[in-house]
């Protein structure tokens, strides 16, 4: 029998309800076999890559899981898919995005996925929320804490907690 695995999800949304359907995305991990066991605050991040687009609310989510890694993201591509995830061009403004992190001290080179993510490092909106909820967390290829590896991020992108109804 396998015994459940820890892994780290970075979602995003830019368009349309984005907590709504960042809300609908926790419900439906939890009903395909990743359970949510801790989750940032909201974050709203400055498009990175695609500037011309609507300003994204991101969370990282610590999820316990069964799921093998090829199974967790057959899983979140199905989410994004019934939540209206259409890839029309890289980093395109999206209902849903969801990123699989860091899975337990895996490192994997796939060709379709790689863990840890690769960009990870250079990535402010997923760094600050991660290090909300797993600051000592060790990157299993770099070997530094998320704190550290935010720390020195080379991202200057804008990132902010989520605060509704804020005018700015």
């Amino acid at each position: 029998m396998k015994s459940p695995q820890i892994a780290y999800l970075s979602a995003g949304s830019n368009l349309g309800d984005r907590k709504a359907y960042l809300e609908r995305a926790l419900a439906s991990l939890r009903e395909g076999g990743a359970t949510p066991r801790r989750i940032s605050s909201y974050f709203e991040t400055e498009p990175v890559g695609f500037r011309e687009q609507p300003w994204f609310l991101n969370v990282a989510i610590e999820v316990e899981t069964l799921l093998s890694p090829s199974e967790l993201l057959t899983t979140c591509q199905a989410i994004e898919a019934v939540q209206g995830r259409v890839r029309s061009f890289q980093n395109a403004p999206r209902t849903l995005d969801l990123d699989i992190l860091l899975y337990g001290d895996l490192t994997l080179n796939d060709p379709r996925l790689v863990i840890p993510h690769p960009r990870l490092a250079q990535r402010r909106f997923v760094l600050e929320p991660l290090a909300r909820i797993a600051p000592d967390l060790l990157h299993p290829v770099f070997k530094k804490t998320i704190r550290s590896l935010l720390e020195t991020c080379p991202d200057p992108s804008m990132v902010r907690i989520y605060s509704p109804g804020d005018p700015s």
